[in-house]
């Protein structure tokens, strides 16, 4: 059985995208550019060979995508009736693609879906692992609108040698019941595995939207969007398809109806860290040649590893990570040994301050301390050396214990009873859901789709 130490968290990625070569090629040529994947990051190295710190402002240019700006904000804040949350503030959650379309959408009563996912590495998520739900859960609180997250179990299978469908299921099953625990709505979320959806009674039209999407992307696209070579199984090469499925409505009749022309109108909204870019540029270039919306995006930047922010953090290295597993003891053991922008002596540090811009523990503060105020009361302590290293680290304990803690309370609560309420494809309650007669008729529908499906095997039975 594979254990968290064992599996990589982004495995299988092409030679070419590789820890090891990155090494290699800082050997050789001493800079090398950052790499930003599904299956990679890293923030590149400068001329001295030394790790730098992931570009974010270089992603929005190389990627095409939009900064939220100010006026952005403002705009979300009258339009919802609600404060940015932490992240948006802060610039945590930072690009986008066609948000103000959403909130054009959202202003005129359009309804429009929450789409997020995880891909199940390991049995135990860590505190980077929840960032985007905990960011979706307030989008579904402030839009109250329906959300889909896909565990993409599969995918995990085909990436890594070292997993089994069992091992991948196991992880399936601990992840789903962590996300839960963030807190989402059972009446307005559904989440699905994979490897259970696809083969289900009720994923037919899932599945023609991924042989849809797969007929229009060629193999070039998928070689120059993610790196792929030969050594790439095939599978990997489809799993784009079915990763972008997910983002049109009309993939989950059971949820927002049969009416195919109408419900081709209902946007979708992805909130995900910028590494998932790609498969979604994929989508957004074909969707329209299915008949069907671009999927609007939301862009989170990685919460960074505790060694430092060249890297995020990685359920494959224990040491890098917080997981939501740790016991107060671990947090405090693993903060303490967190990279430091502190200076190298008390004294030094009095005299010149802190670097708040390479500080793990103060970095984690940005990320988790809702209060504004005294993050900055903080910042600027550290800065002018009036806080010392110790103190900013022991201010990041007590918050990621109390995070942790809180999460340990609520995961306590969700049983296997409750994974199942979230994880059976049902009608969701939201504003806009389609009318009781529309499911009547649509029930109707299926029941007598099943009724004609058992009469052919019948059929085809007794002619043998």
């Amino acid at each position: 059985m594979a254990t968290v130490s064992e599996v990589k968290d982004e495995p299988g990625q092409p030679p070419a995208l590789t820890s090891l070569s990155l090494a290699e090629a800082a050997q050789e040529t001493k800079s090398k550019e950052q790499t930003v994947t599904p299956f990679d990051v890293s923030g590149g190295f400068d001329e001295q060979g030394k790790p730098k710190a992931i570009d974010y402002d270089k992603l929005v240019d190389t990627f095409g995508s939009q900064r939220i700006d100010r006026p952005l904000l403002e705009r979300f804040e009258k339009v919802t009736g609600h404060k940015p949350h932490r992240m948006l503030r802060r610039g945590l959650v930072f690009s986008h693609r066609d948000l103000n379309l959403i909130l054009d959408k959202y202003e005129k009563g359009v309804p429009f879906y929450l789409y997020t996912g995880r891909g199940p590495s390991s049995d135990s998520m860590h505190v980077g692992h929840t960032i985007p739900f905990e960011f979706t859960k307030y989008l579904q609180d402030v839009f109250d609108v329906p959300l889909v997250i896909m565990l993409t179990d599969d995918e995990k299978f085909f990436h890594t040698p070292k997993l089994s469908l069992k091992d991948v299921y196991k992880f399936t099953v601990q992840n789903a019941m962590d996300i839960i625990a963030v807190g989402f709505d059972v009446k307005k979320t559904f989440i699905f595995a994979d490897t259970e959806f696809v083969d289900g009674g009720f994923a037919a039209a899932f599945n023609n939207n991924v042989r849809e999407m797969g007929k229009r992307t060629t193999i070039n696209q998928i070689r120059g969007t993610f790196g792929f070579n030969d050594s790439n199984n095939i599978a990997e090469f489809n799993f784009p398809a079915m990763q972008s499925a997910t983002a049109f409505a009309t993939s989950f009749p059971f949820i927002f109806g049969h009416d195919a022309k109408k419900v081709a109108k209902v946007p979708c909204l992805i909130p995900c860290a910028i590494d998932q870019d790609p498969y979604f540029r994929q989508c957004r270039d074909n969707a329209p040649k299915m008949g069907f919306l671009k999927p609007a995006i939301i862009h989170a930047v990685f919460l960074p590893s505790l060694r430092g922010s060249e890297s995020k953090m990685s359920a494959s290295d224990a040491d890098s990570s917080i997981f939501l597993s740790d016991t107060d003891n671990q947090i405090k053991k693993k903060i303490g040994k967190a990279f430091s922008g502190g200076q190298d002596t008390a004294e030094e540090h009095r005299e010149k301050g802190g670097r708040t811009g390479i500080d793990v523990p103060f970095q984690y503060l940005t990320f988790f301390l809702e209060d504004d105020e005294e993050l900055e009361r903080i910042r600027a302590a550290y800065e002018k050396g009036e806080m010392q290293s110790g103190e900013m680290k022991m201010a990041c304990t007590k918050e990621l214990q109390a995070y942790v803690g809180g999460f340990r309370a609520r995961r306590k609560a969700v049983t296997e009873e409750v994974r199942r309420k979230f994880m059976r494809p049902r009608q969701l309650i939201f504003k806009g859901m389609p009318s009781e007669k529309e499911q009547q008729e649509a029930w109707e529908k299926r029941v007598k789709l099943l009724e004609e499906e058992l009469e052919r095997l019948k059929m085809g039975d007794q002619s043998h």
